[in-house]
C-alpha cells in the first residue's frame, strides 16, 4: 500500500531543535504537495508548513521564521527542521501528500514532539 511514515520527533528543552522527516513507499512524491500538520491534545489539526512540487512554501505565523520545510526528491522525503522551539510546539506531527485536487490525499501515522524543561 501508499504508505507516508514519520521520523525524528522526540523530547528537546525549549530552545533546541529537531528535524522531522518523512519517506514515502509505494509512490513518488516528485508531483505531491508535501505538508507538515500538527495537533496538540484538546486542540484541532493545524497546518504547520507545505511546499509545493514546485518547491514554493508557505508556513503558520506561529512557527514562520523558526521551522523550515524541504523536501528532496532523489531520497523520495520531505523534510521539517525545527528550531527554538517552545512548549507550545508540543503535538504530534503528520506528514500530507495531495495532488489533483486532493483526488490523491495521504496521511503519516504521526511522531510525537514534546518541548519541555
Amino acid at each position: 500500500q501508499l504508505q507516508l511514515v514519520e521520523s525524528g520527533g522526540g523530547l528537546v528543552q525549549p530552545g533546541g531543535s529537531l528535524r522531522l522527516s518523512c519517506g514515502a513507499s509505494g509512490f513518488t512524491l516528485d508531483y505531491y504537495t508535501m505538508g507538515w500538520y500538527r495537533q496538540a491534545p484538546g486542540k484541532q489539526r493545524e497546518l504547520v508548513a507545505i511546499i509545493t512540487s514546485g518547491g514554493i512554501t508557505n508556513y503558520a505565523d506561529s512557527v514562520k521564521g523558526r521551522f523550515t520545510i524541504s523536501r528532496d526528491n532523489a531520497k523520495n522525503t520531505v523534510s521539517l527542521q525545527m528550531n527554538s522551539l517552545k512548549p507550545e510546539d508540543t503535538a504530534v506531527y503528520y506528514c500530507n501528500a495531495r495532488r489533483a485536487g486532493d483526488l490523491f490525499n495521504y496521511w503519516g501515522q504521526g511522531t510525537q514532539v514534546t518541548v519541555s524543561s
